[in-house]
């Protein structure tokens, strides 16, 4: 589906706020509720929209640490990793990738013990490398459709 011009002015808000009523956003983009709830009704079927969540600060519920960890799976262990992987609560978010490293994940952590134990239940499954983040300089921002 190509967007047109009032689904792409959608999605931005949507983007910028997902909890924006229908009606805000009809008077933003110019067109009735009705129209907005449609609009993304089919964005969300033709799964364009894939889902509305809060996003939470891990410092605030108390982690002490975030830090991305690249994992080079052994020979016949990523399939199993894959497996794994969904399990562990320390991981937000996960990517295969290419290159040197198969897997890197971002992760919350309550403190440097605990990162040592998660660590310790990864290098079963591969070789792992470490960075703490130390700030976000990019919040995670809408995609512009193309």
């Amino acid at each position: 589906m190509k967007l047109d011009a009032l689904n792409v002015k959608i999605l931005k808000c949507l983007q910028q706020n997902a909890r924006m009523s229908n009606a805000e956003i009809g008077r933003q983009v110019g067109i009735t509720s009705p129209a907005v709830s449609e609009r993304i009704k089919k964005m969300e079927d033709l799964g364009i929209i894939e889902e509305y969540k809060a996003i939470v600060s891990p410092f605030e519920l108390g982690y002490q640490l975030k830090a991305i960890i690249t994992l080079r799976a052994f020979m016949g262990k990523l399939k199993p990793f894959l497996d794994k992987v969904k399990t562990y609560d320390e991981v937000v978010n996960c990517y295969r990738i290419t290159g040197d490293e198969n897997i890197v994940m971002e992760v919350v952590l309550k403190n440097h013990k605990h990162l040592e134990v998660f660590i310790d239940q990864l290098i079963s499954y591969g070789e792992t490398k470490t960075q703490i983040v130390l700030s976000r300089v990019v919040k995670q921002k809408g995609i512009k459709p193309i």
